[in-house]
Parts: structure tokens; C-alpha cells; sequence
């Protein structure tokens, strides 16, 4: 730190958004993707910022010497984890149990798994990511997995205000590596899958592990307890790491230890599961479809029960679990008798397991109804139209987010994989025709967006729903 002592400011407020500044404020200057926060020093002091978080280096360079003797300077060498870590001590109280969930896929249901069982037991509970945050009589949308710490902090802290100790947030690859989630008191971390996916910010499939990695390496409490999914390739180097630390693991699946699933069977509206918990056999019917659904309630299950729930009122709450917002969500039942469904399925590994979970649940047709997202990794748009191509009876190529890509090639760079898909630009024209083909014991799903309420084409987003139009197209409404 500077001779400036940061430790005797009295800080009203931080942020790391200089248009958000108010007197007394601290900002944190950090460099992103896009801009470099120490740009922007000027407009946080113009506004009444009394202290400054800068990055080691320009501190070194003589920024001192440029700033006002009256304001604060805090240098580090790693300042997006001092921001987090700073704002994590600034927000209090904290909620006293916090577990992570990080993987490709299943998060946002493994999180709100965790609170509706949470809340069955007992407990106020609150779950936080992708589909915003849900608490006792608090439900707001979000946008991102992993909130900016400020952010994540203030909703914490109000929730632990509010009674509510017990809080279940998705970690994200992107929010690990730039350390969203260094200030919080993770006491569970849970690990779901690793897949192909955002390797157009990570560079490579080791690179992106190792950002989720840090979830249990770096972020969980050295008391902790981590759930694992044991059927996962990564489960065994994973198990490695927290030996190293002495942590304990819970883990799920068909090869665990500890909550084992010895056997699904399809129902019409869901599935049998056959449980050996902790030792004890137990048998229930889950009442969502899918084996993926099945292996996120039970990582959830494994999150209750590493924070000391009772097992029999845990097992028993999964029978009345609900379905989360776009994923395998039943969007519509078509009057002739075929089922509706949308998924947020946008990487290979999803459209696999989505279309591989409802095959058993399809008396005829299994159709699907997909795309590929503009700015993101390219070679992932082949690997979904073969996985199509294969595991789908049908399928329609149309556009996801388009991004400030060109729709086009996107489409084409998909149908490379599945030339007997038809192709369809506009989502909603394709989702209308779609419906129109489908017969008495066919299943469409309708796969990448999920609970998304927006398409975005270029710079803007457009009110979308995929649920919606599904809806719409069932009853007849103009495409």
C-alpha cells in the first residue's frame, strides 16, 4: 500500500464501475476485455471517489504523483482478487452457508435444487446465477452466472440480513478467473461436468479446467466439503487435488462412494431412481425427465447433506422438485399428443445428454430445434449438427444469437454435419413449422437459449422466448 493509509478511509461504497461513483465511494480500477479501468480514474476522483484500488504496476509508474495527497491509494499485484476479497470484508453480515457449483452444464439446476431441498428441510434458502436470484419472497432476474463481487456481495449480505443462512450460487468459469468468487466463504463446492465449452475466452479444454479448478483449490474454505460427480472423466484428478488439502468429498453418480444411483427407469413425466445413500437403499420417483436431471438433484442432494441436513427428509424432498426455467422445461403439450420442451442446451456434450434423456420418453419422433452462437468457438457449430444428425429423428437448423456474426455462415458451418436438416434463418419461422410436423407421440425440443428473453443480432437484443413461441405455435398464432 501507499503511505496513504487505506486502512483508517472510511469507505461508503465500492465499485468497479466508475459511472456508479458516488462521494466516498473506492474504485477499483481494473483492466477488462474491452477498457482498462485506470482510464477512468479521472471521472471516479471527478465523482468522489476517496480511494483507489490500481493495478501494482501503474502504482509503480508514478501514480501517486498524479493523484491528490487526500486519497487513498491501494496497489496490488492481483487487484481483481483484492476487489473481491475487499468487497466481501465491506458487505456484512455474510450468510453463514455458501456452497458453489461449477461445471459446463447443470449449474443453474443444481443450484436451484439446492434451495428448494434446503428450503424443504427447514432452512431459509436462496439460490443465485444464471436465472438471477430466488429467496423467500425475493425473485430477480439476472444476466450473468457469476455476478461482479460488488454485485454478489450487496445481495448476500441483505440476504443474510433477511434470515436467509443458507445460499447456493453457479460459478462460473469466466467469474474463477477473474476472481468473482475469492471474497466469498464457500463451506461446499460441487463439481458437475466438464465439456467442450467457452474456449473462445479460455484458448483450450486445459485451460478452462484449470478456471474451474480454482473453485476448489484456492476458493473453498480449507474446512470444506466438495461434491463431485463421480461418473465425470475429470472426477479422478479433481479428488487428487483436494486430497492434497485434506478435504472431504461427497461423491454422485452411477461409480460413487457415497450417494450411488443403481438404477433409472423412465416414467411418463419422469423417472424411478434407485439410491444407495450414504448406506442406506432408498427408492423414489423424481418428477423431471431425463438422466442429467437425475444426476443434478442428486449433486444437490449431495450439497444438503454435506451441510448436515437429515437424510430421510432430504431423499424424500426430491419427489417434489420443480422443474428450473428453460431447462427441460415443458414448454407445451401439442393438442394431437407430442411434447414441447426447451433446453438451454448450447455446446455439444448438452444437445447430447438433452436428446439422450428424452429418446426414452418419445413413442415415435424425437425432433430438435438448435443453433449456434455468433462471437463464440466455431468448431463447436459441426460437433452439434453431427450430434443431430445422430441422436435426433429431425432436426432444424436455425439462429441462436447471432452476435455481430453474419447468421449465414453459421447456419451453413452447422449443416456441414447435418445436410438432411433443414435449414431455417428466422427461430421463430422455424419453431412454427416445427410444431406444424409434429404427430401423436412425437417430442420436439426446442435447444439453446432456454430461459433467455432476448435474441441478440448485432448490438441488439430482441424480445424472444423460445417458450413462448412454442406456445404461440401450438395455438395457432401467426408466424
Amino acid at each position: 500500500m501507499s503511505g496513504r493509509d487505506f486502512i483508517d478511509t472510511d469507505i461508503l461504497g465500492i465499485t468497479a464501475d466508475s459511472r456508479q461513483v458516488e462521494p466516498g465511494f473506492l474504485f477499483a480500477a481494473l483492466s477488462g476485455a474491452q477498457v482498462d479501468g485506470a482510464n477512468f480514474i479521472p471521472d471516479a476522483i471527478a465523482a468522489g471517489a476517496i480511494a483507489l484500488l490500481v493495478p501494482l504496476e501503474i502504482y509503480k509508474d508514478g501514480l501517486a504523483d498524479s493523484i491528490d495527497a487526500s486519497i487513498s491509494l491501494v496497489p496490488d499485484s492481483n487487484p481483481r482478487r483484492c476487489y473481491a476479497k475487499i468487497v466481501g470484508r465491506f458487505y456484512q453480515p455474510q450468510p453463514n452457508h455458501v456452497a458453489a457449483v461449477t461445471g459446463t452444464n447443470g449449474k443453474s439446476s443444481v443450484a436451484e435444487f439446492t434451495r428448494q431441498l434446503w428450503q424443504a428441510c427447514g432452512q431459509l434458502a436462496a439460490s443465485f446465477g444464471t436465472l438471477g436470484l430466488v429467496a423467500p419472497d425475493r425473485i430477480e432476474s439476472g444476466n450473468l452466472t457469476t455476478p461482479d463481487p460488488a454485485d454478489l456481495h450487496k445481495a448476500l449480505s441483505e440476504l443474510a440480513a433477511n434470515g436467509v443462512n443458507h445460499v447456493a450460487v453457479e460459478a462460473s468459469s469466466h467469474g474463477l478467473n477473474q476472481f468473482r468468487l475469492d471474497g466469498v466463504a464457500v463451506n461446499i463446492a460441487a463439481f458437475t461436468n466438464l465439456s467442450r465449452d467457452h474456449l473462445d475466452y479460455h484458448e483450450s479444454i486445459d485451460k478452462y479446467y484449470q478456471a474451474k479448478l480454482r473453485l476448489f483449490t484456492e476458493v473453498l474454505d480449507n474446512g470444506g466439503v466438495a461434491v463431485i460427480n463421480a461418473d465425470d472423466a475429470k472426477s479422478e484428478a479433481l479428488v487428487d487435488e483436494l486430497e492434497k488439502r485434506r478435504i472431504k468429498t461427497i461423491s454422485y453418480g452411477l461409480k460413487a462412494s457415497n450417494i450411488v444411483l443403481k438404477k433409472i427407469e423412465p416414467l411418463p413425466d419422469g423417472q424411478c431412481l434407485s439410491l444407495n445413500v450414504l448406506g442406506k437403499d432408498a427408492k423414489l420417483n423424481l418428477p423431471l425427465i431425463g438422466g442429467f436431471q437425475s444426476m443434478n438433484a442428486l449433486c444437490a442432494l449431495g450439497i444438503v447433506l454435506a451441510d448436515g441436513a437429515d437424510q430421510t427428509q432430504a431423499i424424500a424432498a426430491l419427489e417434489n422438485l420443480a422443474g428450473v426455467r428453460g431447462r427441460l422445461e415443458l414448454a407445451a403439450h401439442h393438442t394431437i399428443g407430442a411434447g414441447i420442451y426447451v433446453d438451454y442446451a448450447h455446446t455439444p456434450d448438452a444437445l447430447a445428454h438433452v436428446l439422450t434423456a428424452l429418446r426414452p420418453h418419445t413413442s415415435k419422433k424425437l425432433k430438435v430445434v438448435f443453433g449456434c452462437g455468433g462471437d463464440r468457438d466455431q468448431d463447436k457449430r459441426p460437433e452439434m449438427g453431427e450430434i443431430a444428425a445422430r441422436l435426433a429423428d429431425e432436426a432444424i437448423v436455425t439462429d441462436d444469437n447471432p452476435r455481430t456474426e453474419a447468421a449465414a455462415p453459421i447456419r451453413s458451418q452447422i449443416m456441414a454435419a447435418c445436410p438432411e436438416a433443414l435449414e431455417i434463418g428466422d427461430r421463430k419461422k422455424a419453431i412454427f413449422a416445427a410444431v406444424k410436423g409434429l404427430s401423436e407421440g412425437d417430442l420436439l425440443v426446442i435447444a439453446g437459449k432456454g430461459h433467455e428473453q432476448g435474441q441478440i443480432i448485432g448490438d441488439d437484443v430482441l424480445p424472444f422466448d423460445d417458450v413462448e413461441i412454442a406456445r404461440q405455435a401450438v395455438e395457432g398464432g401467426g408466424a
